[in-house]
């Protein structure tokens, strides 16, 4: 059986998604790149403050997390994050990828990088390389 041919992977089955970004355009062009994508988006948040919320009611397996937001900052969201729901694997989104930024956030536990502007291959590139190193889709 192809690819093409294998039926589609029934939705509990695919990598669950949180979208944490206080613009908006950038929640709907990650929803849209991923809506195409093996992975199920569960939840959107637009502050720190909903993005931790989100986390704890939702679990997703990955969060794609703006180092820039109100209230609380992606980097103290990915500290909690990592510290409260380790299984839960962090792509930080920024339009600032610093060399202090990024060693900031992989001392913090950041799983990758997706640096804006970015397309849909960058995006989809980040999660696979993250979706391999998560226990339940290991293969």
């Amino acid at each position: 059986m192809t690819a093409a041919e294998a039926p589609p992977t029934p939705l509990s089955e695919l990598p669950t998604v949180l979208i944490v970004d206080d613009n908006e355009i950038m929640r709907s062009l990650l929803r849209a790149i991923l809506r195409s994508e093996p992975y199920e988006v569960v939840g959107e948040a637009r502050d720190g403050a909903s993005a931790l919320e989100a986390v704890e009611r939702l679990t997703p397996d990955i969060m794609l997390l703006d180092v820039v937001m109100p209230e609380i900052d992606g980097i103290e969201v990915l500290r909690t994050t990592r510290r409260d729901y380790p299984d839960t694997a962090v792509v930080m989104v920024t339009g600032n990828a610093s060399a202090e930024n990024v060693q900031e956030a992989l001392k913090a536990g950041a799983a990758g990088f997706v640096v804006k502007p970015f397309n849909a291959a960058k995006v989809v590139d980040a999660l696979t390389r993250v979706r391999r190193t998560l226990p339940r889709f290991a293969r």
